[in-house]
C-alpha cells in the first residue's frame, strides 16, 4: 500500500505571511482598534482565526466580525501575495511519486484550494481538509483522520509534515507519524520538545520519508 503524506500549508508548503499580515491590520482598523506587532501575529500562525484574534487581544462577542473583515480582505489578496516556501513543489512533486498526498490546514478550504491551484500544485492533492470541514481543528486529531477516511486509507504509513506543535500533536493524536520542519513559525527548539524529527524544510522531510522504509522506494 502506497503511503500517505499530509501536509500543513502556512510555513510548511507556503510563505502568506504578507497577506495574513494585511489582513490581520485590515481587520483591526475595520473596528478601530490597536493594531498588533507583526511578531505577535505571527507567533499565533497555525492556529484558527478565532483563536488568533482572540489571542491578539479581541473581546469574544467582536471576534467573528474581525474574521469576516478579515476574510473579505484576504480573499482579494492571498493569491498575489503568496509564494511557494524554498524547494515545496519539488517536496510536493517527489511526494506523489510514491505516495498519495493531501493537505490538512487551519486556513479556510476555499481559500487553500485556489493557492495551490494558483501555485500550479493542487492536482498533486487527493484530499485538502480546511477549516470549515471539522468542528475541532488541530492539534485535535480529527482533522488528519478525517483525511483518511476521505482517502480511504488507515492510520498506517501515513505522515504528517508540519511547521508547528500543533501539526505534531494532531499527528500523535491520530496515531500517525510525523515530521517537524522549521521553515515556518515555530524554531527548532520549540518544535524538538514535541518531534521525534526535526527537518530543514519539506523536501527534507520528504526525502526522510523516502528513506524511512525500503517500501517506499
Amino acid at each position: 500500500m502506497k503511503p500517505v503524506i499530509l501536509f500543513d500549508l502556512d510555513g510548511t508548503l507556503i510563505d502568506s505571511t504578507e497577506a495574513i499580515l494585511e489582513g490581520f491590520r485590515v481587520a483591526f482598523k475595520t473596528f478601530g482598534g490597536d493594531v498588533p506587532s507583526d511578531e505577535a501575529i505571527k507567533a499565533e500562525i497555525g492556529h484558527t482565526l478565532e483563536n488568533m484574534f482572540q489571542s491578539l487581544g479581541v473581546e469574544e462577542r467582536k471576534i467573528d466580525e474581525h474574521v469576516h473583515a478579515y476574510k473579505m480582505h484576504y480573499r482579494t489578496i492571498h493569491c498575489e501575495k503568496t509564494v511557494l516556501i524554498e524547494k515545496a513543489k519539488e517536496a510536493v512533486e517527489m511526494a506523489s511519486s510514491f505516495a498519495t498526498l493531501g493537505v490538512v490546514t487551519t486556513k479556510t478550504g476555499q481559500y487553500s484550494t485556489e493557492l495551490l491551484e494558483h501555485l500550479g500544485l493542487m492536482h498533486h492533492f487527493e484530499v485538502l481538509i480546511g477549516r470549515e470541514h471539522v468542528e475541532f481543528p488541530k492539534p485535535h486529531a480529527e482533522p488528519i483522520l478525517k483525511a483518511l477516511v476521505k482517502l480511504e486509507h488507515d492510520k498506517s504509513t501515513t505522515w504528517m509534515i508540519g511547521d508547528t506543535p500543533m501539526d505534531i500533536v494532531s499527528a500523535q493524536n491520530a496515531g500517525v507519524e510525523s515530521v517537524a520542519v522549521t521553515s515556518g513559525y515555530a524554531s527548532h527548539q520549540i518544535l524538538k520538545v514535541c518531534a521525534s524529527k526535526v527537518c530543514k524544510n519539506a523536501f527534507d522531510a520528504i526525502k526522510y520519508i523516502k528513506n524511512y522504509d525500503v517500501n517506499y522506494k
